[in-house]
C-alpha cells in the first residue's frame, strides 16, 4: 500500500492503496463519489467514464498510480456549480431511461465537445459510439450532444 495525492474536482485528497488499483474503485470505495458506475471491467461499456486533464478515460482500467499527477474530474465535479450545458441538454430532453450509463454518457460526450465544439450527426454518432446504453436511448443521447453543441456555441 502506499499513498497517493490526487486532485479530483479540484480538491486534493490521499488515498492509501495498492498502486494498481483502479481509479474507479478509488473514486467509488475510498472517496465515496458514487455517480462513476461500474459496467464491465473492461473499457468496453463506458459508464466508469471520467476526465483525467480533460480528456474521457475508463476509470476501471486506470490505476491509481496513473492518475496521480492529473486534474481528474467525475461527474459530480462536471456541474458543481451550475449545470453544464451537456447536463442541461440532456435534462431538457429527458435523455436518461433507468440511467445507469448516463454520468459516463455526460462525461463523454462534455471530453468530445471540448474538442469538436461543432459536430455533425456522424461525428457525434462515432464519439459515442463506446458507450453502451442498456434501455437504448441511443437516439435521445445523440440529440442532447447536437443541443448542447448548440447551446455551448451560443455561451
Amino acid at each position: 500500500m502506499a499513498v497517493f495525492n490526487l486532485n479530483i474536482n479540484g480538491k486534493n485528497v490521499s488515498v492509501d492503496v495498492d498502486a494498481d488499483t483502479p481509479l474507479l474503485w478509488v473514486l467509488r470505495d475510498e472517496l465515496n463519489l458514487v455517480g462513476t458506475k461500474y459496467g464491465c471491467g473492461i473499457a468496453s461499456c463506458g459508464a466508469c467514464t471520467v476526465h483525467l486533464n480533460n480528456v474521457a478515460i475508463r476509470s476501471c482500467v486506470t490505476t491509481v498510480s496513473s492518475a496521480e499527477s492529473a486534474a481528474i474530474t467525475t461527474i459530480e465535479g462536471l456541474g458543481e456549480d451550475k449545470l453544464n450545458p451537456v447536463q442541461e441538454a440532456w435534462k431538457e430532453l429527458d435523455v436518461p431511461q433507468c440511467g445507469y450509463c448516463q454520468a459516463g454518457q455526460i462525461m463523454t460526450a462534455t471530453s468530445f465537445l471540448n474538442k469538436n465544439p461543432n459536430p455533425n450527426k456522424d461525428e457525434i454518432r462515432n464519439a459515442m459510439n463506446g458507450n453502451l446504453c442498456r434501455c437504448a436511448s441511443y437516439n435521445r443521447i445523440e440529440k442532447a450532444v447536437a443541443l448542447a453543441a448548440e447551446k455551448m456555441s451560443k455561451a
